[in-house]
C-alpha cells in the first residue's frame, strides 16, 4: 500500500510540476527546464509523502496489534 500510494504522489506531483514549469516558461519565454520538475519537486514530493503513508501503516498496524491482543484477552476470561 505504501508504494502506491508513493507512486500515485509521484505521478501527481510529477503531472502538476510538468504543467507548471511548461506555464513558466511561457510567462518568461523561455524553454522549459522539465529535469528541475522531476528532481527537485516530484522526487521530494513523492518521498515525503511515501514516508508519511509508511508511518501511519505502522501506526494502524500497532493499533489493530494492540485492539486483537486485548480482545482475545477478553475472550479468554469469559
Amino acid at each position: 500500500m505504501t508504494f502506491l500510494f508513493t507512486l500515485l504522489s509521484f505521478a501527481v506531483a510529477l503531472l502538476l510540476s510538468i504543467m507548471g514549469t511548461v506555464v513558466y516558461s511561457q510567462v518568461k519565454h523561455v524553454a522549459p527546464n522539465l529535469t528541475f520538475a522531476y528532481r527537485h519537486i516530484a522526487l521530494p514530493f513523492a518521498i515525503t509523502v511515501g514516508a508519511m503513508v509508511l508511518v501511519l501503516s505502522l501506526g494502524m498496524e500497532v493499533r489493530n496489534y494492540r485492539q486483537r491482543k486485548a480482545l482475545e484477552g477478553i475472550e479468554r476470561v469469559s
